[in-house]
């Protein structure tokens, strides 16, 4: 297996990812119901998002104009997200890392989704990981 290296290997990583916890009995509503997510659309901004967050490469803020939180607070004032969805969340998030990519950046997607689960925890439900 080889680290993440590229765009295109983030890209991978998200579609493994998303196939996962859209049919994931207890995260998988909040994609398909609630956000009800278009893929073909979503899948290019959660790449700029990790290829920001990996690479330093793309400047979320700048291209979409706002912060990738408001997202997720509108959609936690649509159905409230708790622990165990952000406990399911990294579970399937660090399965598809695992699965696929070992390395320093593997292991720097896995912490940085640990920090980013923890800040919206505190901010949702003043909680963490």
């Amino acid at each position: 297996m080889k680290d993440i290296e590229t765009r295109q290997d983030i890209d991978f990583l998200m579609r493994d990812f998303y196939s996962k916890a859209l049919d994931d009995n207890l995260i998988g509503f909040i994609f398909t119901e609630i956000a009800e997510i278009n893929m073909e659309h979503h899948l290019p901004i959660i790449v700029d998002f990790w290829e920001m967050i990996l690479f330093q490469t793309v400047n979320f803020q700048e291209k979409y104009g706002r912060s990738p939180m408001f997202t997720h607070v509108e959609l936690n004032k649509k159905t409230p997200l708790k622990l165990a969805h952000f406990t399911r969340w990294l579970k399937l998030f660090n399965e598809s890392v695992d699965k696929n990519f070992v390395g320093e950046t593997a292991e720097i997607a896995k912490s940085r989704a640990v920090s980013i689960g923890n800040s919206m925890l505190l901010r949702f439900a003043n909680r963490s990981l």
